[in-house]
């Protein structure tokens, strides 16, 4: 089929580097590999951190979909328009409209809904979200909780499971080097979720200070004084690398010998299953979407949301017991390869649209 993606949120072309914008770009690939001719059809970006700004974008929300409008009055138009990650702050603002004009099957991926948000402002930026979800062939959620919470929103929406996936060709071509010392995080330094999670490995490390660890951080924001901050007391041994590329996080995590990042609502994190596909058991929180992308006691341990000490006590058993990190490691690596892959991913998603949308899937 011919694609018409749009991310709301952010742009798979957007120039800052995010989660986001890498599920996006898995996303397409996942979708080409599947046979199917993927276009970026809009560049416009939905995203409102109030209720204001959000209505102050309806004057070039029209103007974008006229432009829409009049290009598919002569151009080829998409079989199918999918729609990555609207919720309450970018929904999708022309995507259902079009669809319905030019009796195009519209499908949204990750989307989620928060009934809570319609009582401080956000009531229309959500009712557009509940109407593109209804609207909808199908929406793929990431993780059981959103599945759920969509579900119990909109009983009538039709719904379809995609476990989290990364491409590991970067880590497949990398055999593990552990450091069975070294602790490693890749993480954005922004407030917020992120913020709390640096707090918390920070308090966590400091309840076992006695253990021979070393950590290695990358990643970097506008918090990035302020995560250092935290972790001024363990200097001598703390690396910072800043922000690196895909292939420079691969070679960084093949170094390691544990993965440490609590994932305070993460919506499920990725980086978790790049740090699998290179060997490393994880250690992070049973919060959010966290247990959708690390098998508890499998592939990592996940310790109750906000135990510090739960937390701390558990890196410091996969430090201790080289052979139960070992294992673990090796099933984290197996994991990822096996089930979290590219391309059982591109073939899981075409079997959903080939089941939802009917005719022109995958052919």
């Amino acid at each position: 089929m011919r694609v018409a993606f749009y991310a709301p949120m952010k742009s798979p072309n957007h120039p800052v580097p995010s989660g986001d914008r890498l599920m996006a770009r898995l996303l397409i690939r996942a979708l080409e590999l599947a046979g199917h001719a993927v276009e970026v059809v809009s560049e416009f970006r939905s995203y409102a951190a109030t209720p204001e700004a959000a209505a102050a974008l309806e004057p070039a929300i029209r103007a974008e979909v006229e432009r829409l409008r009049v290009k598919w009055q002569s151009a080829p138009r998409p079989e199918l328009w999918f729609c990555y990650h609207p919720y309450y702050k970018s929904p999708d603002p022309f995507g259902p409209a079009i669809s319905a004009e030019f009796a195009i099957p519209y499908v949204t991926a990750e989307a989620s809904y928060a009934a809570k948000r319609d009582g401080i402002g956000w009531a229309a930026h959500q009712k557009r979200v509940g109407e593109s979800v209804l609207q909808a062939a199908v929406n793929i959620c990431f993780t059981e909780r959103d599945r759920a919470g969509l579900s119990a929103a909109f009983p009538a929406a039709r719904l379809a499971s995609l476990k989290p996936f990364i491409d590991p060709a970067l880590f497949e071509a990398l055999p593990p080097r552990p450091d069975p010392r070294r602790l490693v995080t890749v993480a954005m330094m922004r407030a917020g979720d992120k913020m709390e999670s640096y707090a918390m490995l920070a308090k966590a490390l400091r309840l076992i200070e006695d253990r021979p660890w070393s950590l290695s951080i990358a990643g970097d924001g506008p918090m990035r004084q302020e995560v250092q901050a935290l972790f001024a007391d363990f200097s001598p041994r703390v690396e910072w690398f800043g922000a690196l590329g895909a292939a420079e996080i691969a070679g960084l995590l093949g170094r390691g010998g544990l993965y440490v990042w609590p994932g305070c609502g993460e919506a499920y994190g990725l980086a978790y299953l790049e740090a699998q596909a290179a060997g490393l058991p994880v250690v992070a929180q049973a919060t959010a979407g966290v247990p959708a992308v690390v098998e508890a006691g499998v592939t990592g341990l996940l310790t109750p949301d906000g135990d510090v000490a739960a937390y701390a006590a558990a890196v410091a058993v996969l430090l201790d017991d080289g052979e139960k990190r070992e294992v673990m490691g090796q099933a984290a690596r197996r994991f990822v390869f096996d089930q979290r892959s590219l391309a059982t991913a591109a073939r899981a998603l075409d079997g959903i649209l080939r089941e939802s949308v009917g005719t022109g899937a995958g052919e």
